[in-house]
């Protein structure tokens, strides 16, 4: 059941309707995104989303920043695809493609600096070393006084909550008519195939990258939104 044109569990043709049967308040974490920029950098001249996926989040914030330019980012040539075709009727003056990159690997020479930057739901794949690089880059690319911001599984405070929580989990996939041999497999990616870190984890590594303001501002389960003030 492994899919291998991207990282996550879902082939990136049908990413979009899949991941919104797996992951609760999935497109809450975009719309959260979304506000929040209004509030902290609403005259945003460059935003840059790293992990880009299918261009969910860059086609909503397209209608809230009309002078914004975007610059979309991915490992994954399928999602890229999937984004470019999402995304195909935008101006060409108003978004950028990255090809086949991954956070880590950021290019830093942008003509204008990003006062944004985001990464949803693609950190958690990276083990300890490439993680603390994937938030660098991200640090390094934004001008100053920018803002990164991220959503990400992590690892709750206690073996307890970490059981109640994927057990939550479980009853919201068989909510939306997902199998039980389907949510099991999904459920064994938990620190196998993703690796999720605590709260206090996130917090300590974005300070440590240079981050001056650090902040836990959306939480639930085993999912949770960060930003951070360069």
């Amino acid at each position: 059941m492994e899919r291998t044109d991207n990282k996550s569990s879902h082939k990136a043709s049908e990413y979009d309707e899949s991941v919104k049967e797996t992951i609760r308040y999935y497109e809450l974490f975009h719309d959260e995104t979304v506000d929040l920029v209004k509030v902290v950098k609403p005259e945003a001249k460059c935003w840059l989303d790293t992990g880009c996926g299918t261009g969910y989040l860059v086609e909503k914030a397209l209608v809230h920043f009309p002078d914004t330019f975007f610059i979309l980012a991915d490992p994954s040539k399928e999602m890229l695809l999937e984004a470019r075709k999402r995304l195909q009727s935008v101006r060409p003056e108003r978004i950028r493609f990255i090809d086949s990159v991954s956070s880590e690997n950021l290019p830093t020479n942008f003509t204008v600096q990003p006062e944004v930057v985001t990464a949803i739901m693609c950190h958690h794949y990276s083990k300890p070393e490439q993680r603390r690089n994937a938030v660098k880059a991200c640090f390094d690319s934004l001008a100053p006084g920018g803002i990164f911001i991220t959503f990400e599984h992590i690892y709750p405070g206690s073996e307890k909550h970490l059981e109640i929580s994927l057990h939550r989990w479980e009853r919201f996939q068989l909510s939306k008519g997902r199998s039980a041999e389907i949510i099991k497999h999904h459920l064994g990616r938990f620190n196998t195939k993703y690796f999720p870190i605590g709260i206090g984890e996130h917090l300590k590594l974005l300070k440590e990258c240079g981050f001056s303001v650090t902040e836990l501002f959306w939480y639930s389960q085993v999912d949770a939104g960060f930003y951070a003030i360069k």
